[in-house]
């Protein structure tokens, strides 16, 4: 899809944006147009400026400096924004100015991503509440109004704002507490209040088009976890008989690595691929197949049948020299799977800096049956964490699996499979950006 800049506006935009928003458009904003069903069709996207300019600076990176990206608030510092990042008011406000260079719509993905110990799957949460101590009021209060009250300011009205809601929520609820966060969180029913809200204060305002995150293939996609997911999202939204819901679609595969398409093999070829120690059980080895059929079962829980997935591509592209070409000969089902995936992670669950990893399929609106767009939600080049107590002036604690010397041996010898020397969650890692730009695939 094309985008309304390129890295050659970045430096007017960037001081065009300390303008105030009625100076730049040279009077009040006119109204947003009608709601309509896809968000992402016949309109074009947002450009971070920011992540724009570290994109361009790399070797190779202007070929990608100009895609649309996703804006991440993980901590309630970053709403108003700190010295080293631009708040959510400095992001709309480039939005409106890059809306003023045409007539299409311009859609701009927000993340809300600061549930009350996020993540709670995870080694080390680095939100800021815990259920303990009255994460969730915190969380409506601190987190999600101070959001709304923003994205409703009538200086926006003309942009299509799209905002992806607390991206891996259900691993936390659909698998055993694997840490005593998570235990609290399921005991609680924080998670689940916490999203409702959330979702029914931003699809109030009628620019705002909410996607709902529905994790992806990994844990979903188990026949244990499918439908369980599938009705629980209905009854966070309020889903019953196809009626109207506070969502318009569900995101998949945000953040994450999952290969969008498998070309070499599937779970119903002659071999007992299901039992494999890759697949383990899944009865899907890609997010498009996964995310195709999760939107049925989905409009079975109750959900309309316009609603739309959107996937993640923005690191699921595995390209480079060490992409098989083929289906695997073998007659071993580990060594048949193993040899023919894309997907090179030791395991499914393995989210940090993932090494061999590379840029996915470019942003695109409806690529397939059922999917409202294919975005790079995550921007590539950001660190999803590090392994080491690198320097945390803004409290962010280093995760283990973010270490690459750093093994789950729970279910056999899993190495993390993280890049070394990664800078802390957020920040930019340009190691990681160029490996991204070399194992592209489509290539570049």
């Amino acid at each position: 899809m094309a985008v309304r800049l390129g890295a050659r506006l970045t430096a007017m935009v960037a001081a065009m944006i300390l303008l105030p928003v009625a100076v730049v458009l040279g009077g009040t904003p006119a109204a947003a147009d009608t709601r309509v069903d896809n968000p992402y069709v016949a309109a074009e996207r947002y450009v971070d400026p920011w992540w724009s300019a570290s994109a361009a600076a790399e070797p190779g990176g202007a070929a990608v400096a100009g895609q649309p990206t996703g804006v991440w608030l993980p901590r309630v510092s970053l709403i108003a924004g700190t010295a080293s990042s631009p708040g959510l008011r400095a992001h709309l406000n480039e939005a409106v100015v890059q809306d003023a260079f045409g007539s299409a719509p311009l859609t701009i993905q927000i993340v809300l991503d600061d549930l009350p110990d996020r993540n709670c799957t995870h080694l080390v949460s680095n939100g800021d509440f815990s259920v303990t101590s009255d994460g969730l009021n915190r969380y409506r209060s601190e987190y999600v109004d101070p959001i709304a009250e923003i994205l409703a300011d009538p200086a926006y009205q003309r942009l299509r704002i799209v905002a992806i809601v607390e991206p891996d929520f259900l691993p936390g609820l659909l698998l055993p507490a694997a840490t005593s966060r998570c235990s609290a969180v399921q005991a609680s029913g924080a998670y689940p209040a916490a999203v409702r809200y959330a979702v029914t204060r931003l699809h109030a305002i009628p620019n705002v088009y909410v996607y709902l995150d529905a994790s992806g293939r990994g844990v979903v996609g188990h026949p244990d976890n499918f439908g369980r997911a599938a009705d629980l999202l209905a009854s966070i939204a309020g889903a019953s008989g196809g009626g109207p819901t506070p969502v318009e679609g569900f995101t998949v595969n945000v953040a994450g690595y999952g290969a969008l398409v498998e070309p070499y093999y599937n779970t119903h070829m002659g071999l007992a691929v299901k039992s494999s120690r890759w697949v383990a059980g899944n009865d899907y080895v890609d997010e498009l197949s996964f995310a195709q059929a999760f939107r049925q079962r989905l409009i079975a829980a109750g959900f309309g049948s316009g609603i739309g997935m959107v996937i993640d591509t923005s690191r699921s592209g595995w390209g480079g020299p060490y992409r098989p070409a083929r289906t695997s000969t073998s007659t071993d089902v580990n060594r048949f799977v193993d040899e023919s995936r894309t997907d090179r992670r030791h395991s499914v669950g393995n989210w940090c800096n993932q090494a061999g990893a590379g840029l996915g399929a470019r942003p695109t609106a409806i690529p397939a049956a059922g999917v409202d767009a294919y975005a790079w939600i995550k921007p590539p080049g950001v660190s999803d964490g590090s392994g080491t107590n690198v320097t945390t002036p803004d409290g962010i604690r280093p995760d283990p699996m973010c270490d690459p010397a750093y093994a789950q041996v729970t279910d056999g010898y899993l190495p993390s499979g993280a890049l070394p020397y990664a800078p802390q969650a957020g920040q930019w890692f340009g190691a990681q950006f160029q490996q991204l730009l070399a194992n592209a695939y489509p290539p570049l």
